[in-house]
């Protein structure tokens, strides 16, 4: 059985910094996408960032120059550094990977971590 734990979410001032992490276990094909979205409440779940096996990412506008996404193939981890943090970046985050299953892929989600930015 796949989980996705994260871990990091938390209050922090606007301005501050928060780290999460996301440990994937179980078993899955070879991991390709891994990813972040936030989700607002009243809003839709929305990408905040990427990354692919070979390192390329993608980013939302709204979290470009401030946050930065990373993972460890090894360890089957992501991480998404926050810097800046403003307000409007409130909302629960969730983890997703995504993992070859034939004929196409699977999206697995985590349970999400709340992150509040106090203005």
């Amino acid at each position: 059985q796949v989980q996705l734990v994260e871990s990091g979410g938390g209050l922090v001032q606007a301005g501050g910094s928060l780290r999460l992490s996301c440990a994937a276990s179980g078993s899955m094909l070879s991991i390709n996408t891994m990813g972040w979205y936030r989700q607002a409440p009243g809003k839709q779940r929305e990408l905040v960032a990427s990354i692919s096996r070979d390192g390329s990412t993608n980013y939302a506008d709204s979290v470009k120059g401030r946050f930065t996404i990373s993972r460890d193939n090894a360890k089957r981890m992501v991480y998404l550094q926050m810097n800046s943090l403003k307000a409007e970046d409130t909302a629960v985050y969730y983890c997703n990977v995504r993992a070859a299953q034939w004929p196409g892929y699977r999206d697995y989600w985590g349970q999400g971590t709340q992150v509040t930015v106090s203005s």
